[in-house]
């Protein structure tokens, strides 16, 4: 029913979950792999235009999330096979795509003139020297990291962060009850498709159609007439899900126009969607709670869309290079010696 957006799994999510930077979901950065090329520094990564990352540097991103992940979910997550792809590939493609944002934004800091103050400095150097403290040697070798590789990225995380705070700084974040109102209604689904082995949709003939349509009508009037919609819903109705909250934009365009035009208690004409005929019954036509939970929704995604725009804008421009040899031989590191797991957290913990 909900206009379908990009889908994440539930492990992936954590990887990203543990950025702090509002808005950052590495999307804009995959155009990193473009320029394969030679002539790298020992340990470079890969460049865009004046800025580099070291070895060092992706591995403290790596090694956090990998000991995150197995955490929460053991060492085992890592056989899992994400449609040819490893979880550990998959990974190392978000942490590589979101370092490269990071850095790219730095590179936007000099063109809006945005730096650290004295006082941030001075955060950035108390949780790298805390993060750094936290490690053993065996992690220090690991990793190949130093207390200037730790205060580096988290300089240029903070940074990061203010160009972003930067961008978004003139959107309003007034939104209207009107522009944020959610309601909530029960719907009764008679199809007009048929699912394969394979998932597919099936859509069905015009005589199945029609006969879908002809039980929606009579359904239609035993609800009209005042028959129990719930009752009518467990006799009926095709949908595994029978009550919908939702803002404006969320649904199916014809369902929602027809369900916003309802007072409460009413029940619509037959609608007809993607998906087959509607009955809708207004349950609640504003609900405080969540029309306040999706004010909220509606800032941050309009944060994340002028963001995007300045940033894919930027982007456009640059020159990126990656060293596809050494990124290729880099892995996760499987030592029970090494389990640091807090270096996005020490940065919350100053910055937040």
């Amino acid at each position: 029913m909900r206009n379908r957006t990009k889908a994440v799994s539930a492990v992936l999510m954590l990887c990203i979950m543990v950025f702090h930077l509002t808005g950052c979901s590495g999307n804009h950065a995959d155009g990193v792999k473009v320029v394969l090329t030679t002539g790298f520094g020992k340990d470079e990564i890969f460049r865009i235009e004046t800025v580099s990352c070291t070895l060092p540097e992706i591995m403290v991103y790596l090694t956090n999330i990998q000991n995150q992940y197995e955490s929460a979910y053991g060492e085992e997550i890592w056989n899992i096979d994400l449609g040819g792809m490893t979880l550990e590939e998959n990974v190392k493609d978000i942490a590589l795509a979101q370092i490269a944002q990071i850095k790219t934004m730095n590179l936007m800091a000099r063109q809006y003139q945005v730096e650290l103050a004295e006082e941030e400095k001075q955060q950035v150097e108390n949780a790298a020297k805390a993060y750094f403290d936290s490690l053993s040697e065996a992690e220090i070798d690991a990793m190949g990291v130093s207390e200037d590789t730790i205060d580096s990225l988290y300089t240029e995380y903070a940074v990061a962060e203010k160009v972003y705070q930067y961008i978004i700084k003139d959107i309003n974040p007034e939104i209207s009850d009107d522009e944020a109102r959610t309601i909530t209604v029960q719907h009764i689904l008679l199809k007009t498709y048929a699912l394969d082995g394979t998932g597919q949709k099936i859509e069905y003939t015009q005589n199945a159609r029609e006969d879908a349509y002809r039980q929606a009508c009579e359904v239609w009037d035993k609800a009209v007439a005042g028959e129990d919609f719930d009752e009518l819903i467990r006799h009926y109705s095709e949908d595994d899900k029978s009550t919908y909250s939702f803002g404006k934009g969320e649904m199916d365009p014809a369902f929602e126009k027809a369900a916003f035009n309802l007072g409460t208690g009413e029940i619509s004409d037959i609608v007809e969607s993607e998906y087959g005929y509607h009955i809708i019954k207004c349950i609640s036509t504003f609900d405080r709670s969540e029309t306040d939970s999706n004010k909220v929704k509606i800032v941050e995604q309009r944060k994340e869309e002028v963001f995007g725009q300045e940033y894919d804008a930027f982007v456009g421009t640059l020159t990126r290079k990656l060293n596809d040899e050494l990124w290729e031989n880099v892995h996760f590191i499987h030592d029970e010696r090494v389990n640091t797991s807090d270096f996005f957290d020490i940065y919350d913990d100053y910055f937040s």
